[in-house]
């Protein structure tokens, strides 16, 4: 198998994050050849990178997929350029759209990286898909915080996005993998993203992966941009630089800060810490 960089993004003060793989071509692979890689790297996505022309080609595989934008591969592949060439902004040429990633040494000397997601946009979800959603999660529509309606929402790449009134069942999230598969293959949902909200700038998470074939994600970076963008829709009076918490349901605890400004829709800034996987 080609030589793919370990390295978990969004971790908490050097633990936990999410595994994500970096792997770079001379020329990008065919898709077939990054889907095998992908199974064989095993997390819930890879990156793959070609140079090209003043920036990158950058491609997304999870282990069932490729997916239009992760927000926790691309911290990853920050990190792993800063290493190479240095802190600095590189440019990133997506399937769908150009963003950025800026790599910089942390005080401790690592490194760290934020990215600029794609823009962001969020829509209403009918009551019937909401219905059969909350169902999949032994969910009821009494579970959800009222002043968060459930929408849709991405930056890049589609979420749905629950917020629960109770801390409690966000530790209890459960559902049938291949039900909520097909459920989101319904919209073309990358995650359903479960959150709890802590205080005005803080969030708690945890991100259904199973259209990408894992179960749950640590950090979700684009699920991060895509929900700075919800509540910039829903006119959230928080703050406009929160934190979110996430994966430590799962013992990988994970920190993202996001950075959203008040025009609707324009791109949103998501940064976090990378270490290398042993």
């Amino acid at each position: 198998m080609t030589n793919v960089l370990r390295l978990a993004a969004f971790s908490r003060n050097g633990q936990g994050g999410n595994p994500a793989g970096v792997a770079f071509y001379d020329e990008m692979p065919a898709a077939e050849e990054m889907l095998a890689v992908a199974k064989q790297v095993g997390y819930s996505e890879t990156a793959f990178l070609v140079k090209q022309n003043d920036g990158w080609r950058v491609r997304y595989f999870a282990p069932e997929m490729e997916v239009p934008f992760c927000g926790h591969a691309t911290i990853a592949l920050g990190a792993a350029l800063g290493e190479r060439f240095g802190e600095g902004t590189y440019k990133l040429y997506l399937n769908q759209s150009e963003i950025s990633v800026r790599a910089e040494r942390t005080g401790k000397g690592g490194m760290e990286a934020t990215l600029q997601s794609p823009e962001t946009h969020s829509e209403e979800v009918s009551k019937d898909y909401l219905d059969k959603a909350l169902a999949s999660f032994h969910l009821t529509v009494d579970s959800l915080a009222l002043a968060f309606p459930p929408r849709f929402a991405s930056a890049g790449a589609k979420h749905l996005i629950l917020f629960l009134k109770e801390r409690k069942s966000l530790a209890e999230m459960n559902y049938a993998f291949d039900e909520v598969r097909a459920l989101m293959a319904e919209q073309g949902l990358v995650t359903i993203s479960l959150l709890w909200n802590e205080s005005k700038n803080i969030f708690h998470s945890r991100n259904a992966f199973a259209s990408g074939g894992v179960y749950e994600d640590p950090a979700t970076g684009a699920a991060a941009a895509a929900l700075a963008g919800y509540l910039r829709d829903i006119n959230w009076q928080g703050e406009s630089t929160f934190t979110i918490l996430q994966g430590e349901d799962m013992g990988m605890p994970s920190r993202l800060v996001v950075e959203y400004g008040p025009t609707v829709g324009e791109s949103v800034a998501v940064r976090g810490e990378v270490r290398p996987i042993e």
